[in-house]
């Protein structure tokens, strides 16, 4: 009897303590499940869409939008089977609205966690970019900004305004340069045509902050044709003294315009120009005159020096061709030049009348100045610049006579 006690005795603490063990494994698998359900419902929560359309930045001629809101989406995880359907759905959502407003856009799954405020980011005003000052002049709308820690002169084209009829089919193109030292030039090609061509490019130039406030950002807008030839339509200089503290805002400038059809004063002379680098080899063209007011029936001829600061260092004369207000000269020299006096030369015409008495010097019809930024401004200072080219081909420019170049 007292045997069967202890066995049974015994059998029910082993009893007892197996359940104790089971109810602490059940208790340890459903802490366990607890967990992992809540962090299941923490990766499940779907963030809710912002209502309404879905704000976009449009490109094209016109204004800029400033959007309150840009939507922020990051791709959706793996491994959620039962959230497919719903996930689909919100996807064929948010592409279908994005794809509407911008169709180059290409849009994959996308899961949207959020929005990024555009107010954040500030941007040229609207009202200075889009809207060019009243009047009928060809103004052109660009920024300039130094940049002290890099050296570095960012200048951003915006957009023409009021481009001249006759120039609204043709492409419209930018040479920029930063005078004096720099004679290669930047090009930047407008993103349309019509009379208020876009560009929205930018061009960086590298100086150093104590040269850049002595400088000058040289801008020639050209007009290309169907037939490839490059037409002037104006040139725009702007010094940068005092300009940099006024860093990042948008400016309108008129162009310096330079009409071909209409002659000055004294007439007009067509001038070509050519360099060789490796000749080290100035080559001159005097082709056409038009519109000289003659004083005598003597002749008339063409007197080019070649000049380094005052020093005068070649001197040559065309021959005498008849007397008439239409001239064609049709006469080429060349000067030996070298490189590193590109910067310090010029090139003074005078058109002369030989005298009816031969002791006395020649009448002098009218005068003009070739040269780089030391010398000359607008289409004058632009021809001799572009004569410094890669291609080496001459460049033909009509130019008005002065009294004193």
């Amino acid at each position: 009897m007292a045997d069967q006690v202890s066995l049974l005795a015994a059998g029910l603490s082993v009893a007892l303590l197996l359940l104790v063990l089971l109810v602490l494994l059940v208790c340890f698998l459903r802490s366990r499940k607890k967990v992992q359900s809540q962090y299941q419902e923490l990766f499940s929560m779907v963030p809710t869409v912002p209502a309404g359309p879905a704000p976009v930045i449009l490109v094209g001629q016109g204004s800029w939008p400033i959007p309150s809101e840009i939507p922020f989406v990051l791709p959706p995880r793996a491994g959620r089977e039962e959230e497919k359907g719903e996930e689909e759905e919100l996807r064929l959502e948010v592409q279908g609205d994005i794809l509407t407003h911008r169709g180059s856009l290409s849009v994959r799954s996308l899961y949207p966690v959020g929005t990024v405020l555009a107010g954040l980011y500030p941007v040229p005003p609207l009202n200075e970019v889009v809207a060019p000052p009243p009047g009928m002049a060809t103004r052109l709308c660009f920024s300039v900004e130094y940049r002290p820690s890099s050296e570095q002169l960012a200048v951003s084209l915006l957009r023409l305004g009021n481009l001249p009829p006759r120039f609204h089919g043709n492409v419209t193109l930018v040479e920029l340069r930063l005078l004096p030292d720099d004679r290669r030039p930047r090009q930047v090609k407008a993103r349309g045509t019509g009379p208020d061509p876009e560009f929205n490019d930018c061009c960086v130039f590298q100086v150093s902050a104590a040269c850049v406030s002595q400088s000058t950002l040289s801008v020639c807008v050209l007009s290309v044709s169907l037939d490839g030839k490059r037409h002037a339509v104006g040139l725009v200089l702007f010094p940068m003294e005092g300009e940099l503290a006024h860093g990042g805002r948008v400016l309108w400038k008129d162009l310096e315009t330079e009409e071909e059809s209409q002659s000055s004063d004294l007439g007009d002379v067509m001038i070509s120009l050519s360099y060789s680098p490796s000749l080290q080899r100035l080559s001159v063209g005097v082709l056409r005159a038009r519109g000289l007011q003659l004083i005598t029936e003597t002749g008339v001829c063409v007197q080019v020096s070649l000049r380094i600061h005052t020093q005068v260092m070649k001197v040559k004369r065309s021959c005498v061709v008849n007397a008439v207000k239409d001239v064609h000269f049709n006469h080429r020299m060349t000067f030996k030049l070298r490189p590193q006096h590109l910067d310090e030369a010029c090139l003074r015409f005078e058109l002369q009348q030989p005298h009816v008495i031969a002791s006395e010097p020649p009448i002098q019809l009218g005068e003009l100045l070739l040269g780089p930024f030391m010398y000359a401004r607008g289409p004058q200072l632009q021809h001799w610049m572009d004569m410094v080219n890669p291609t080496q081909r001459p460049v033909k420019l009509w130019h008005k006579l002065s009294r004193n170049a």
